[in-house]
């Protein structure tokens, strides 16, 4: 499987310029700096075992077409720019796929965007969807520090009249929030099935990002 991921170099480049990246409002990466979509990204495609179902994919599938070089599906809510009608899945409490159909679902900074009445279901279906011995990524961020970002953005937009904050651009729902505890997103994954819970930090922005992996267990190599 051919996957895109960021050089050493770069990601030493990265780490140095942190800072300016994390309040420097651009969603492409520029300057020979990478944006903190690409951090993410980046983290997550070096987890991936396969063909992957992104949930949430957001503008352009991003994910799907840049990184995993389309090995997998995007889905969302929302007709974000580059997104067509395949993308879009109405009823977020039942994916359109059968059994067992991926090897890695992800869910990229975008959890906490889930209706909290509905976010157990979702990774039921998650977990549904995924094939025994597959992995599911959970990405999120350090609440402080996404916070500031966000209120920078939020004011970037009104000043410059710009419209580069998604979540004000899509709205808000009342059983969405800006971030999810640990507790609540390893509690939920357990709940829908997954094992073997780890969390691993990003360097490139000082470990205020992570990913939460967990496995759907392999009853085949259990017994």
């Amino acid at each position: 499987m051919n996957i895109i991921q960021r050089s050493k170099t770069q990601k030493i480049i990265d780490t140095i310029a942190f800072p300016l990246r994390a309040f420097t409002i651009f969603e492409e990466d520029k300057w020979g700096l990478s944006s903190l979509r690409t951090d993410r990204c980046d983290y997550c495609a070096g987890e991936v075992q396969g063909y992957t179902l992104d949930v949430g994919c957001g503008p352009d599938n991003w994910f799907i077409h840049h990184n995993l070089q389309g090995n997998g599906i995007g889905i969302d809510v929302f007709k974000y720019r580059g997104l067509s009608d395949e993308n879009i899945v109405e009823d977020i409490t039942h994916f359109p796929f059968p059994d067992a159909a991926f090897d890695t679902v992800t869910f990229i900074a975008n959890l906490n965007h889930v209706p909290r009445s509905q976010r157990d279901i979702e990774l039921a279906e998650a977990y549904r969807v995924l094939k025994p011995g597959g992995n599911i990524l959970v990405t999120m961020t350090n609440a402080l520090a996404l916070l500031v970002v966000h209120r920078v953005v939020e004011w970037y937009d009104r000043i410059f009249k710009t419209r580069h904050d998604m979540d004000n651009i899509r709205g808000m729902g009342h059983e969405e929030e800006y971030y999810l505890k640990d507790e609540e997103i390893r509690s939920r994954l357990h709940k829908a099935g997954f094992t073997n819970l780890q969390k691993k930090r990003f360097p490139t922005v000082w470990g205020l990002n992570w990913v939460t992996i967990g496995w759907k267990k392999d009853q085949n190599l259990s017994q």
